[in-house]
């Protein structure tokens, strides 16, 4: 249902244009502000009114706001690729290929993993958001590798507890540009929303705590392999770290990576692979540990790589 609000522009906001008198009294951005103008859901003292048109105190705004997304739920269909590593009655551990999100968000309409174990007759727990069924961790739609997905109730919240407590050894190799020194570190720098608003993350004063460990198992002349612990799980994370070190991530443009050494390489998307994940395992408190193959396209570019040296 969309929601009706009506009130009268505050002294503070007197001679404001009116878009940017909108983004401040309900709290989005000017770019939605302006669509909600154009599309004739805001009156002026009831009149239609142009986003450019500067705001009197007193006059009286009727907005009207469309109801919020409501977020997609899974397709269950297979997942060409995808591989399941491990099963057992409480948890299910997959290699996730290349474009494959998660699970299902507004925007995305390719194949998810949540999807993907439906489509195979898979159960999964019913705990959390729908769309985020068995969810306990995410990877990027473009990064490969190991993840788990819940299949019982207790699995869910014991997972969904050891991934708050940092108490899950995440290990991915990234194939980054150049060298870094030192060649063995950690990175301790907070990651939020980039200011562009683009959907790129950035190291940002006052963002979330973010920690990266790294440390290089072979360098090239043009790239170095590293294998990385993850302390923290933030969006993006590897990605900005290794972008604010100044060695993104081979083929990973939104973060700076040369297109050049890409293409040279084969790679069409950022190098970089979950390549293990090792935690107490939900239902019987051993510890298990779970290891995934690189795929085709980052195997191959390593190969050429090797070759270059």
């Amino acid at each position: 249902m969309a929601e009706q609000r009506s009130l009268p522009v505050p002294d503070g906001l007197e001679g404001e244009r009116l878009d940017a008198a909108l983004s401040r009294l309900f709290g989005f951005s000017r770019t939605r502000a302006a669509e909600l103008i154009v599309s004739g859901d805001v009156l002026v003292d009831g009149s239609p009114a142009a986003k450019s048109d500067r705001v009197h105190a007193g006059a009286w705004l009727d907005v009207t706001l469309p109801p919020p997304p409501t977020a997609p739920m899974p397709v269950a269909e297979p997942v060409p690729g995808m591989k399941i590593v491990y099963e057992d009655d409480d948890i299910v551990v997959v290699n996730k290929p290349i474009g494959v999100a998660a699970h299902p968000t507004t925007g995305w309409t390719g194949p998810t993993v949540i999807g993907g174990l439906l489509g195979t007759g898979h159960r999964v727990a019913t705990s959390g958001a729908a769309e985020r069924q068995g969810i306990v961790h995410r990877l990027d739609a473009n990064t490969t590798g190991a993840m788990v997905v819940a299949k019982s109730e207790h699995a869910y919240s014991h997972l969904k507890r050891a991934f708050k407590e940092r108490t899950v050894d995440k290990r991915y190799h990234a194939l980054v540009q150049g060298h870094p020194d030192p060649l063995r570190g950690t990175v301790d720098a907070p990651i939020d929303r980039h200011p562009s608003g683009d959907g790129r993350f950035a190291v940002v004063a006052g963002g979330k705590e973010s920690v990266t460990h790294y440390d290089t198992i072979e360098a090239f002349r043009a790239a170095s392999l590293l294998d990385i612990k993850l302390e923290t799980g933030r969006t993006h994370q590897i990605r900005v770290h290794m972008s604010a070190l100044r060695h993104p991530c081979v083929g990973d443009m939104m973060y700076g990576a040369d297109p050049t050494l890409a293409a040279r390489l084969g790679v069409t998307r950022q190098w970089l692979h979950a390549v293990s994940l090792a935690f107490e395992h939900p239902a019987t408190g051993e510890w298990v540990s779970f290891t995934t193959d690189y795929p085709d396209d980052l195997a191959h570019a390593l190969k050429i790589v090797g070759s270059e040296s």
